[in-house]
């Protein structure tokens, strides 16, 4: 996913260079519309919302789907555990739709959208700090608050790609508030530019990561690249992965997310030993954004990690091979 992300930058800096201060100029900091009338109406895709308390702001409004919500899903669950879904990067809490019943029947269930993505607030940050918004430390206090929101005391966190970081990030800091992980093509090895961030700051590079922000949203080439065989992909597939589009500045939003990565290092592989939360972890065989190798290195190095293959599926099996995932899933529980 970042080498695809690093070629894109590396173009970008390359025009920079050549055009120095000129180039930047050409790319404008108004708001991309706020829809095409081409996709759904946003009532439809509309679950529920609420406002977490967090460092960097008064409150944020996260759009949540929640399985023990009366007046939308009221699945009856059959067991105890309760699940929260961690989507990946550029995608929301709509990448669970195969798998989220299933989850409910097991426990109460709950999909989010992390900031700035799908239909959650997005924030414009005026630095680069530590409570930025989309500083790493702000996406763990961001779920923990809305856990605590939520009335979730503990729950099994269910991770693919950067949602996966971001639940071993929660299970790092906070381990008893986790208790158990299924890591879907987590992205443990990531191997990512970062700058200093007097760098970051410049006009140029804060235009940059705009023009990068906009064509992933606009374009949402990972879409693409997440499936094996991306003609599974149907238009109401495409038409929920962009409902970010109905948000007014959403690209001022992913541009600043895209500006505040480029200083943020992943380095959980480097605290991998230190989490003894039970685990499964599952790699799609045809992954073509995280190598499977590098999931599978992950599951030695945690303590208590069950590692699965998924045969003919990418790089979102939740979406593109959900029976295989609830197979195996289902198998993983009843040993808890």
């Amino acid at each position: 996913m970042w080498l695809f992300i690093l070629r894109a930058l590396l173009i970008l800096l390359f025009v920079l260079g050549l055009l120095a201060m000129i180039g930047p100029l050409f790319i404008s900091p108004n708001p991309a519309p706020e829809h095409s009338p081409d996709l759904i109406d946003p009532a439809t895709a509309t679950h529920s919302f609420v406002t977490i308390p967090v460092s960097s702001s008064p409150g944020l409004k996260i759009h949540y789907r929640d399985s023990s919500n009366p007046q939308r899903d009221a699945i009856e669950p059959l067991g105890h555990q309760e699940f929260l879904l961690l989507h990946g990067f550029t995608f929301n809490l709509s990448t669970w739709n195969p798998l989220f019943e299933f989850f409910a029947s097991e426990g109460r269930t709950v999909a989010y959208d992390q900031v700035p993505y799908g239909l959650s607030d997005k924030p414009l940050p005026a630095h680069l700090q530590e409570d930025n918004p989309y500083a790493k430390a702000s996406a763990v206090e961001q779920l923990l608050a809305l856990m605590d929101a939520l009335e979730m005391p503990q729950a099994i966190l269910v991770g693919n790609s950067a949602g996966g970081t971001l639940a071993l990030e929660v299970a790092l800091r906070a381990p008893e508030r986790v208790s158990g992980l299924i890591l879907i093509d987590p992205w443990v090895y990531a191997n990512r530019p970062t700058f200093p961030a007097w760098l970051v700051q410049l006009p140029q590079m804060r235009r940059i990561s705009l023009q990068l922000g906009r064509y992933l949203g606009t374009e949402m080439p990972l879409l693409d690249l997440s499936y094996a065989n991306p003609e599974l992909i149907d238009p109401k597939r495409r038409e929920l992965a962009a409902d970010h589009r109905w948000t007014p500045g959403w690209d001022l939003a992913w541009g600043a997310l895209m500006n505040r990565s480029l200083i943020d290092p992943v380095t959980i592989s480097e605290h991998l030993e230190r989490i003894e939360t039970p685990t499964l972890i599952l790699s799609g065989a045809q992954d073509k954004v995280v190598k499977m190798a590098d999931t599978a290195q992950a599951a030695r190095t945690l303590p208590n990690a069950e590692f699965a293959v998924l045969p003919d599926c990418g790089h979102v099996p939740q979406e593109e091979c959900p029976d295989l995932v609830k197979a195996v899933v289902a198998d993983w529980l009843r040993k808890l």
